[in-house]
C-alpha cells in the first residue's frame, strides 16, 4: 500500500509538469556547455598519466577516468576536434594500454578502460597495442566457466560493452554469449534471486540491498546512478552488437522497461533523486544518474524504440536542468554524487560540493549531451 501511495503521489507531480513546454536549444547551444565542461577538465588534467590522489593514490586508468573517456569519444562524434583524440590516445599510451591489476584481472572496474582502448583501435587498426591487454584479460576469463564476477550492477556498464566490442572486432560470437551469461547471472541469480526486480523494473545495487533491506520510507533501495549504469551499458551494447545478435531483443526490452518507470519518479526540477523510490533519503538534485537516464532516453528516441511524444519532454526537462543548474560558468559540474553504492554515500551533494573524483560525472554528462544533440 505504501508503494502505491508513493507512486501515485509522484505520478501526480509528473503529470502536472509533463504538460509544461520544454524546448530544445539550437545544436550549438547544446554543444557549448559540453565543450565548456570538457575544457575545464582538460585544463585541470593536462597530464593524462598523472595519478589520481584522494584517500590514496590510484593510476589514472581506473574506472572513474575510463567513464570520462567514454564521454569524450561521444563528444568527438559530434565535435570532431583532433585534441580530443590526441588526449585519449595520450591516456592509453601513458599506461602502455594496460589495465590496473594487469591482464589477469577479472574486475570489471579495471577493464572499463578497455572500452576506450578498443574504440581507438577500431579507428586505427594499425595500433594493435591498443587492444592487446584488454583482449588478453577478457580471453583469460573466457578460458574459464566462471560467470559470477559481476556482483554489483555498476560492473555491467564497466565491462559488458568490452565483451560486445571484442565480439564485433574479432567476429567471434563467443564473446556475445559469455557477456550474456554474466549479465544473466547478475540479473537472475546474484544475491539469491538476482539483482533485477521485474515488478518495479529497476535493479538493486548489489546483494546488500536485496529485500528485506528497505529505505527509511519502507521502499526498496534503488540507487539512481546504479540504475543509470545499467541503462548506459545496454545502450552501448545495442550500439555494438549486430541487429540479428542473440539476446538483442531481450536487452532492448530491458532498456524499454527500465525507461518506462522513470518519468513518474522524475523530480519537478528535472533531476532524479539519488534514491529513486525514497525522495526523503538524501533527496535532492543529482547529476550523474540524471545524465545517464537522459543518455538512455535520448538514444531510445533517436533509434525509434521509445515514443518521442512521451519521452521527449522528460529528456528536455532533465537536460535543461543539467545545463542550467549543474554546469557552472567555469565548466565545473555541480550536484555530482561522489563514489559509493547508495544514497548516503558522497553526501552532501550540492551545486558547489566537489566529489572525490570529478571525471566520471563529466563522462556521464557528455554521453547524455551527445544523444540530445542528435535529437530532432
Amino acid at each position: 500500500m505504501m508503494k502505491k501511495r508513493f507512486l501515485a503521489t509522484i505520478g501526480l507531480f509528473a503529470l502536472s509538469i509533463s504538460v509544461q513546454a520544454q524546448k530544445l536549444s539550437k545544436t550549438k547551444d547544446i554543444l557549448e556547455p559540453m565543450q565548456r565542461a570538457n575544457a575545464y577538465f582538460m585544463q585541470k588534467w593536462p597530464d593524462t598519466g598523472k595519478e589520481i590522489v584522494t584517500n590514496i593514490a590510484r593510476p589514472s586508468n581506473i574506472w572513474t577516468r575510463a567513464v570520462y573517456y567514454e564521454g569524450l569519444l561521444a563528444l568527438h562524434e559530434i565535435d570532431k576536434k583532433k585534441e580530443y583524440l590526441d588526449y585519449a590516445y595520450a591516456w592509453g599510451e601513458s599506461h602502455k594500454w594496460g589495465l590496473r591489476g594487469g591482464i589477469k584481472t577479472r574486475n570489471a572496474d579495471n577493464q572499463c578502460c578497455g572500452q576506450t582502448y578498443l574504440a581507438l583501435y577500431e579507428m586505427n587498426p594499425s595500433k594493435k597495442e591498443c587492444m592487446h591487454d584488454i583482449k588478453a584479460s577478457i580471453d583469460s576469463m573466457m578460458a574459464t566457466s566462471k560467470v559470477n564476477d559481476w556482483t554489483w550492477i555498476d560492473a555491467i556498464q564497466m565491462a559488458m560493452p568490452v565483451f560486445a566490442k571484442l565480439g564485433q572486432l574479432t567476429n567471434n560470437p563467443a564473446y556475445y554469449e559469455r557477456m550474456y551469461e554474466m549479465y544473466k547471472h547478475s540479473k537472475d541469480v546474484e544475491g539469491g534471486k538476482g539483482l533485477y526486480n521485474p515488478q518495479d523494473k529497476l535493479w538493486w545495487r548489489d546483494k546488500d540491498f536485496v529485500p528485506p533491506y528497505k529505505e527509511p520510507n519502507g521502499e526498496d533501495c534503488y540507487w539512481s546512478r546504479g540504475n543509470g549504469w545499467v541503462v548506459a551499458a545496454i545502450v552501448r551494447v545495442l550500439q555494438i552488437i549486430p541487429k540479428n545478435a542473440p539476446h538483442r531483443e531481450e536487452y532492448q526490452k530491458m532498456l524499454v522497461d527500465m525507461l518506462s518507470v522513470l518519468p513518474k519518479i522524475q523530480r519537478t526540477d528535472g533531476f532524479w533523486n539519488a534514491s529513486l523510490h525514497d525522495p526523503t533519503n538524501y533527496g535532492g538534485k543529482e547529476a550523474t544518474g540524471t545524465a545517464l537516464f537522459v543518455y538512455g532516453m535520448a538514444w531510445g528516441i533517436n533509434q525509434g524504440i521509445i515514443p518521442a511524444k512521451t519521452y521527449r519532454p522528460v529528456v528536455l526537462k532533465a537536460w535543461n536542468a543539467l545545463v542550467k543548474e549543474s554546469v557552472q560558468p567555469n565548466g565545473f559540474l555541480g550536484y555530482v554524487q561522489g563514489t559509493g553504492k547508495e544514497p548516503k554515500d558522497g553526501q552532501p551533494v550540492t551545486v558547489s560540493s566537489k566529489p572525490d573524483f570529478e571525471d566520471y560525472g563529466l563522462g556521464c554528462f557528455l554521453l547524455a549531451g551527445s544523444e540530445v544533440y542528435k535529437m530532432k
